[in-house]
């Protein structure tokens, strides 16, 4: 027996309660999760305050800079959340939420010196051994559930991003004219700028690293490669087609964003310099024009013409995919560069003094280099509008 619905109620009323349920459904099992985790969340903050930060600084273990250097602010971090925690177990979400947000800075504090404390942290389980005992003990309480301090360290950075998302759940399934509404879509907003930066902050931390890395790579000291606005695209291997013969020689290439280097192999038997390049160009990419030179290889691969100011070089590779990708990798670069130095120039003209354009970035990791059809994933530069103009490597 089916019952028809009452021709009292308009269909539209209908459909709009029913909006309005489903809404109240979604927000409530969001706000469920989010109180749940919170919960846990503070717990694994208290674990830090009360057994390493305080304890610490009551027996002396680690000079105050040391320990400000790996817990920076989570202490303040953890008085915060308490009070959050406190109005989300009361369900005013958009309330705690702005209370909550002015506060981020202590989180920002804590993106920025994360690297810093990892570093710290691991130098004083390297030579501190009292520390070391002290970590190990701590690390072997029940409370922590097998945990370690280094595992509790980025709880921070995870909530935040956990964070955005609960928020963007609770915004779209909170009714525009629910007072709540606006709270919620400010904290969006504010966590997610904190989010950012720690995206921007690990990829930063990531480009430094294949920086140092390439470094490593290349015999001597000649070639500096730790330059502040320099980003890490990609390397491979390449033959190089000289001007005159047939005779083309394969080449290590290292691309970032403001250079290409160019490389051969140091020889295998030399005592400390086996396992490295030997730099032999390094070619500006600002005045560089890239082409690709079409009907040069009859099957596979292809050739790719690089004209700087005072050199050419032609690059070729034998796998399709391999020098679509550097020339895709090349053109970006190349155009980032120019399009940054039009800018640049326009403003000049405008205000009649020189200026200064920033470039960041991001990277991609990538393996050790290998030889014989090597191939390095492809990353890309592109704009981002933020503080300033970035080379941002995906």
């Amino acid at each position: 027996m089916s019952f028809a619905p009452s021709p009292c109620v308009p269909a539209g009323a209908r459909s709009i309660q029913e909006q309005r349920e489903r809404w109240d459904r979604k927000r409530k099992c969001t706000g469920r999760e989010l109180v749940q985790s919170e919960q846990k969340y503070c717990e694994q903050l208290d674990l830090i305050t009360t057994y390493f930060v305080e304890i610490l600084k009551a027996k002396g273990t680690l000079r105050q800079d040391i320990r400000e250097s790996i817990f920076s602010s989570i202490k303040s971090i953890h008085l915060v959340n308490q009070t959050l925690l406190t109005h989300l177990e009361e369900g005013k979400f958009g309330y705690g939420f702005e209370q909550f947000c002015p506060h981020l800075h202590f989180y920002t504090a804590y993106v920025d010196n994360i690297q810093t404390a990892k570093r710290v942290l691991m130098v004083q389980l390297k030579k501190n051994k009292a520390f070391r005992r002290f970590k190990k003990l701590q690390e072997s309480r029940p409370e922590f559930h097998k945990m370690k301090l280094e595992d509790l360290l980025p709880l921070p950075l995870q909530r935040i991003q956990q964070y955005k998302h609960f928020l963007r759940d609770l915004t779209e399934n909170t009714s525009p004219d629910n007072p709540e509404f606006q709270q919620l879509s400010r904290a969006v907003k504010a966590v997610s700028e904190v989010a950012q930066r720690i995206q921007d902050n690990a990829r930063s931390h990531e480009n430094h690293l294949q920086l140092r890395r390439v470094q490593k790579l290349l015999k001597g000291r000649k070639t500096r490669l730790l330059a502040p606005d320099r980003w890490y695209v990609r390397e491979g291997w390449l033959k190089t087609v000289p001007p005159k013969g047939t005779e083309t020689k394969p080449k290590m290439f290292f691309l970032f964003s403001d250079i290409l280097i160019q490389a051969k192999p140091c020889s295998s038997m030399h005592p400390t310099n086996g396992n490295k390049f030997s730099c032999q160009r390094v070619y500006p990419l600002k005045e560089c024009t890239v082409d690709k030179v079409f009907g040069h290889t009859k099957s596979q691969g292809g050739l790719i013409s690089l004209t700087f100011a005072r050199a050419k070089l032609l690059l070729m590779s034998s796998d399709q995919e391999d020098i679509n990708d550097w020339y895709r990798s090349l053109c970006l670069a190349v155009g980032y560069l120019k399009s940054k130095n039009t800018v640049v120039h326009r403003r000049e003209e405008l205000l009649r003094q020189p200026l200064r354009s920033a470039m960041d970035g991001q990277q991609s990791p990538a393996a050790s280099p290998q030889p014989h059809g090597r191939k390095r994933a492809m990353v890309s530069v592109s704009s981002q509008e933020s503080s300033g103009s970035s080379c941002v490597i995906l």
